[in-house]
């Protein structure tokens, strides 16, 4: 599967929730989102094939180490780019969802410019 906005967005997903709760199931993440439980398993099963996430006999659902980086990257971006868009005068329901866009298409370079141009 090749690493798309939704499935970055699903990892994201799954890291922030396990911040929450002691355990991920597929309903969690479909409240998290608003879907419906037939396409979060759709999606869920093929982060498990490619190896991003694992899921128990209980089905809870665990990020791997290779799905963890990719999730901690997106949520740093996210995170970051929130809170930059905030202090530039973006309202936060603006700011929130610009960042939710603009962190799957800049690249790492002019990520890491931004973030030591504006974290001083």
């Amino acid at each position: 599967m090749k690493m798309q906005e939704s499935a970055q967005d699903y990892l994201e997903s799954i890291l922030v929730l396990s911040q929450e709760k002691e355990h991920v199931r597929a309903t969690d993440i479909c409240n998290y989102f608003g879907y419906a439980r037939a396409t979060v398993s759709v999606f869920i099963k093929q982060l498990k094939e490619n190896g991003y996430v694992t899921v128990s006999e209980h089905n809870h659902i665990y990020l791997t180490d290779e799905g963890r980086k990719i999730a901690e990257e997106m949520y740093e971006r996210h995170q970051f780019l929130t809170d930059l868009f905030i202090k530039i005068g973006v309202s936060e329901d603006v700011a929130k969802k610009d960042a939710c866009r603009v962190e799957h298409y800049v690249s790492q370079e002019t990520f890491n410019a931004m973030k030591a141009h504006f974290t001083c």
